[in-house]
C-alpha cells in the first residue's frame, strides 16, 4: 500500500509526525506493522495549538512546490497519524511524493 490516495482535485498524504525535532524535514515512506505506509515527518514545532501541524503543512508545501494553502491537515489532527490533503495535479504531486522515497 502506498503512502498516498489519488484523488480527484489532488493527494490525500498519510503522514507520522514526530514534533519537537532537532530539524525540519520528511524522511521518506515507511510501513508500519499493520501493513500501512505512511511519510515520516519531524519538525522542530512543539504539539501546543496547532504549531506542529502547521509547520508540517509548510514543510510539505515547500517540498512538493506547491502553495501552503494548497495543504491541509484533514485526519488526525492530535495524533502521530495524520492525512494530509494536498490539492493539484495528482500525477505530479504523486510523482512528486515517490521521489521522496
Amino acid at each position: 500500500m502506498s503512502a498516498l490516495r489519488i484523488r480527484e482535485n489532488g493527494i490525500d498524504l498519510f503522514v507520522r509526525l514526530t514534533p519537537k525535532s532537532s530539524m525540519d524535514r520528511l524522511e521518506g515512506v515507511e510501513t508500519s506493522a499493520d501493513g500501512r505506509s505512511h511519510l515520516k515527518a519531524r519538525v522542530r514545532a512543539v504539539p501546543e495549538n496547532g504549531a506542529a501541524n502547521q509547520a508540517l503543512e509548510k514543510l510539505v508545501a515547500k517540498t512538493l512546490g506547491v502553495p501552503a494553502s494548497a495543504v491541509s491537515v484533514v485526519a488526525g489532527g492530535t495524533a502521530r497519524l495524520k492525512t494530509l490533503r494536498i490539492a493539484g495535479d495528482p500525477e505530479a504531486l504523486a510523482q512528486r511524493v515517490q521521489a521522496l522515497g
